[in-house]
């Protein structure tokens, strides 16, 4: 199953030229697995923050395929590839009409307020496990 989140870019996404400044597509990335885990997970950032757990990236990997421009919609897609004991892997691709822009295969791990990995909640894991199933 793919997870959309449509981000629309904005001023403050951009460098002078008027193209997407590239770490801002971190920031895009970020946002578009924030609100899955929200949405889909059910565990929000914020609640994780009052557990005092979190999801920091592990592993980030890219490839740039076109500028993206202010004022453009990009249709940010998530797929889950791999779901581990304390860890997911994730594949998104951004796109705007037929043209795709990026491609980002990201690892979380779930931690600890130590920072230390812990297992997935058995809720969590069972709704990404059945998000992935829906595919």
């Amino acid at each position: 199953m793919i997870f959309h989140h449509p981000i629309r870019v904005e001023f403050n996404h951009c460098d002078p030229a008027g193209i997407v400044f590239y770490p801002r597509y971190f920031e895009m990335a970020n946002s578009t697995c924030q609100t899955f885990f929200r949405e889909v997970a059910g565990h929000s950032y914020g609640a994780m923050m009052e557990d005092g757990e979190g999801v920091p990236t592990a592993r980030l990997e890219v490839n740039f395929h076109v500028p993206s421009r202010l004022e453009e919609v990009l249709d940010w897609q998530l797929t889950v590839t791999r779901l581990g004991g304390s860890s997911v892997s994730v594949h998104l691709e951004a796109h705007c009409a037929d043209s795709h822009r990026l491609t980002i295969d990201m690892t979380l791990v779930f931690v600890t307020a130590k920072g230390r990995p812990q297992p997935w909640p058995h809720l969590i894991r069972d709704r990404i496990t059945a998000f992935m199933e829906a595919a």
